[in-house]
């Protein structure tokens, strides 16, 4: 990215919902580049005023449960009901060269072509849990731009799909049938953190194997489900080539809001979200900060050297790191 233009070039395009604008901005939020931080940070701060109001789900599952097919059908859904729809789909990036595949638009040409809708692919980089490291802004840059919905698609449940939890309203796990024990796939901290579960590609000779995976996620959510909380997780089946029961989860994320927003539920998660939010950026600015200190910078490669030699242990060679931080914070 080139030099970054001025705060209320992006704040302007974004508020004035310039698509080539918001698709700058959610560029500049998701650098690394100092420079770039900087400005992101003013455009942030001036459109915070204007976020808040978009119903925000996220959705994860199980490589091959058809996420982009149903997120394709549920945005076509949604504009259909004259909403705006925008898609963050975090796509996987190389463990090894760092490359992401980025090809969520070609596989929701539908959507990408619906002037109602707005998808941005993002790479999830190191992340933990699959999202983009800036995910976060990218959506309330979207939020601001007056997109009715915004829906995160993450990579898929594999680390933790924490990450995803803690910044949306609606936390909806798609789950396949018929591939043997159908809880196996899925962790039991993602199920605990479940406002729905949706079994998917439930059409043709599938339709009663389906039905049995959704008596058995019922079960699992039933004993799995948090005591105190006004909402009970549920499950559906569904097929999004059919376009059957798409309604009825839309329906379902409606009935959410609804009630955690009667029983106060709704604004305390988003007030303890952003706080996590914070705690989460603070752990990876301190994390960025100490490794650019030049004593530990010079020091790392011959302390993991040590470790992996089995010269010394990961916790004395940690203590070896921090002895330079212990200085400098003397200092």
């Amino acid at each position: 990215m080139s030099t970054p233009q001025k705060p209320e070039e992006y704040i302007k395009g974004v508020l004035n919902r310039d698509r080539r604008m918001l698709a700058k901005t959610i560029t500049l939020v998701e650098s690394g580049l100092a420079e770039h931080r900087k400005v992101a940070g003013q455009v942030l701060g001036e459109l915070l005023a204007h976020t808040g109001r978009a119903i925000r789900v996220g959705i994860t599952g199980v490589p091959g449960v058809g996420k982009s097919v149903f997120i394709e059908t549920l945005g076509t859904f949604l504009t259909c009901q004259g909403l705006t729809v925008a898609v963050l789909a975090v796509d996987p990036s190389s463990a090894r060269s760092g490359g992401s595949v980025l090809g969520d638009k070609t596989r929701m040409e539908k959507l990408s072509a619906d002037p109602r809708a707005f998808i941005r692919p993002s790479p999830s980089g190191k992340t933990l849990g699959g999202i983009a490291a800036r995910t976060r802004e990218s959506m309330l840059v979207c939020e601001a731009a007056g997109f009715d919905v915004v829906l995160v698609e993450t990579v898929g449940v594999g680390q933790s799909e924490t990450a995803v939890a803690a910044m949306v309203d609606f936390f909806l796990v798609l789950a396949l049938a018929g591939a043997g024990d159908e809880l196996q796939g899925i962790k039991k901290g993602i199920l605990e953190l479940a406002d729905a579960v949706a079994v998917t590609k439930a059409d043709g000779e599938n339709i009663k194997a389906a039905d049995q995976a959704r008596q058995q996620y019922e079960v699992a959510l039933h004993m799995l489900s948090p005591s105190g909380s006004a909402w009970c997780p549920r499950v559906f089946t569904c097929s999004a080539l059919a376009g059957e029961n798409i309604d009825t989860i839309w329906e379902t994320v409606l009935a959410h809001r609804k009630t955690l927003q009667a029983s106060g539920e709704f604004e305390a998660k988003r007030r303890k979200q952003a706080a996590q939010w914070m705690w989460r950026l603070l752990e990876e600015g301190i994390k960025e900060r100490v490794f650019a200190l030049p004593e530990i910078a010079d020091s790392l490669s011959a302390v993991v050297s040590r470790v992996e030699h089995g010269e010394i242990t990961a916790a004395a060679g940690a203590d070896k790191l921090l002895f330079y931080l212990d200085k400098r914070i003397k200092v």
